[in-house]
């Protein structure tokens, strides 16, 4: 089973969070990419940008943090983290 935790922070308080599964057999990018879009249509929030730092971050711990940078709209909030929690 694949499992992402999706966060919202803001002023280092969590606002809101989500657990994302998948059992299909897809390779392990189609998996981050399509809980990515699913937490963003749940949020209702633009789809974020991976900059350099946010494949390099992702690589090497399976997590990152999409910024205000990583966004083309005004968000309200600091930063939307996503981690990998379990993987098939």
């Amino acid at each position: 089973m694949f499992r992402m935790w999706c966060m919202l922070w803001k002023d280092g308080h969590l606002l809101k969070d989500i657990t994302l599964s998948d059992a299909e057999q897809v390779n392990r990018t189609a998996k981050v990419f399509r809980a990515l879009e699913e937490v963003c249509r749940e949020w209702d929030l633009a789809k974020p940008i991976w900059l350099q730092s946010n494949i390099k971050d992702f690589k090497q711990h399976s997590k990152t943090r999409f910024r205000r940078d990583s966004f083309t709209e005004q968000i309200d909030f600091d930063y939307l983290e996503i981690q990998i929690i379990e993987e098939d």
